[in-house]
């Protein structure tokens, strides 16, 4: 058999396998939709489009979801009832807490009186138009249980060997009407390797107070072997973070640092400025990114003076990465671990709005985590739980000699040099 043919062959063999896939997705789908129609058909007390003396309700329609599968994201449609609300629990599981939680929210507003037309909009597209306060009750009731067992649940018996945590800015209605309340989430990497939700809570303002609260409850529920925790520079969270997990490192998102000194250079020389800022943390050591840190610092203070201050002043925080597993690095020096969760929380309070409590909110990030923590317990490893267990080795602690120092500098020089030599011909 020559080139062509075999070529020939895999491609007959390659829209084969294609073909099969979309007859099994369809024939998914359709069984799907089958399992939710007969669900539906019970709860209503008769099939559709039939009459008894059982029925109880009616069908108002469906709406279209997506649901992740292996053979691809498939297409459903899920019955909306013309009183009441049906989750196909059992059936399509990943998402079914936070539409309910949605819903919830959703018709809280309706209950408070603070309904809008974009709230009316998504309610019809969830089916929860026409539910009234008992069923929002046992809705949130049954959807807070949850929540509440999730936050609670102890975290002894294995050890955290890093800790990234953030906030997202939701707004809220409370006493004094609406506000900024903080969503915050705390999500860690434990021995076998794997990400986990290790607790959320909703402030209504980032605070030490807040934090300090709030990492004491980890503490309390068993978390321990906490070696680095990645997070912002706010101020108050650093001090909690020192009180409650003495001797663990603290590392500062290296994102967060950029957005803090690109903020104050003026928009034409923020590129040359970013290139400079990113310079460090593509050295391969800590020497190599001390010499390279301080070839950008100096060019920075010649332009920007006072991106130049932040820079330099951030340098030990933003390297602390470099003392544990270089294998690990790249995952540690952000907390780009936790940025799917926000955009998840944020996309799901925009078709909200305001949230009409802090409970509402609370239940929707619990739901939204929840989700995400029964993913990554069936999810591939961040890394095998050998390679995880050598975070708790000792902090590299080499001081270079001489020789190494000098190559370091000849490694950030060349590099510095190099983006010399990349920028002119972006100009060019």
């Amino acid at each position: 058999m020559d080139d062509e043919q075999a070529r020939d062959l895999l491609l007959r063999v390659a829209r084969g396998q294609e073909e099969m896939r979309c007859r099994l997705s369809r024939m998914l789908e359709l069984m799907l939709d089958a399992l939710m129609g007969a669900e539906a058909d019970e709860a209503c007390g008769a099939a559709y489009m039939t009459r008894g003396e059982g029925r109880v309700n009616r069908r108002n329609g469906y709406r279209e979801r997506g649901v992740d599968t292996p053979l691809g994201t498939l297409t459903v449609h899920v019955p909306k009832l013309r009183e009441g609300y049906y989750s196909p629990e059992g059936i399509i599981g990943r998402g079914r807490r936070v539409d309910a939680a949605v819903a919830a929210a959703v018709v809280e507003m309706w209950v408070q009186g603070v309904s809008t037309r974009r709230v009316e909009r998504v309610a019809r597209e969830l089916g929860v138009d026409r539910l009234g306060r008992s069923e929002v009750s046992r809705l949130a009731e049954r959807l807070d249980a949850q929540v509440d067992e999730f936050r609670s649940r102890p975290l002894s018996g294995r050890r955290y060997c890093y800790l990234w945590l953030d906030a997202t800015f939701v707004r809220c209605r409370g006493d004094g009407g609406a506000s900024s309340a903080a969503a915050v989430t705390a999500i860690a990497c434990d021995d076998d390797g794997r990400k986990r939700v290790v607790g959320f809570d909703v402030f209504d303002t980032e605070s030490y107070a807040g934090w300090k609260s709030f990492l004491s409850s980890l503490r309390a529920r068993g978390m321990d072997g906490v070696r680095l925790v990645v997070s912002d520079d706010h101020c108050g969270l650093r001090k909690a973070v020192a009180e409650e997990f003495q001797g663990a490192s603290w590392q500062r998102c290296m994102v967060h640092m950029m957005r803090d000194v690109l903020g104050v250079v003026p928009r034409q020389r923020r590129p040359r400025a970013a290139a400079l800022v990113r310079l460090p943390f593509a050295m391969g050591s800590r020497a190599a990114a001390d010499a390279a840190w301080t070839l950008a610092a100096d060019e920075l203070a010649s332009t920007d003076p006072r991106a130049a201050r932040t820079f330099a002043a951030a340098r030990d925080e933003c390297l602390a990465y470099m003392a544990f597993p270089k294998d690990h690095w790249l995952r540690i020096r952000t907390n780009n671990v936790q940025e799917r969760e926000n955009r998840e929380i944020k996309r799901r309070t925009s078709s909200v709005g305001v949230f009409p409590s802090r409970d509402a909110l609370q239940r929707l990030v619990g739901a939204v985590l929840m989700e995400a923590d029964e993913e990554w317990s069936t999810d591939r490893r961040i890394w095998s739980p050998e390679n995880t267990s050598h975070a708790w080795d000792a902090p590299d602690t080499h001081t270079p000699t001489a020789a190494e120092l000098a190559a370091a500098r000849s490694q950030a020089r060349a590099a510095f040099d190099a983006l010399d030599t990349t920028t002119r011909q972006e100009q060019e």
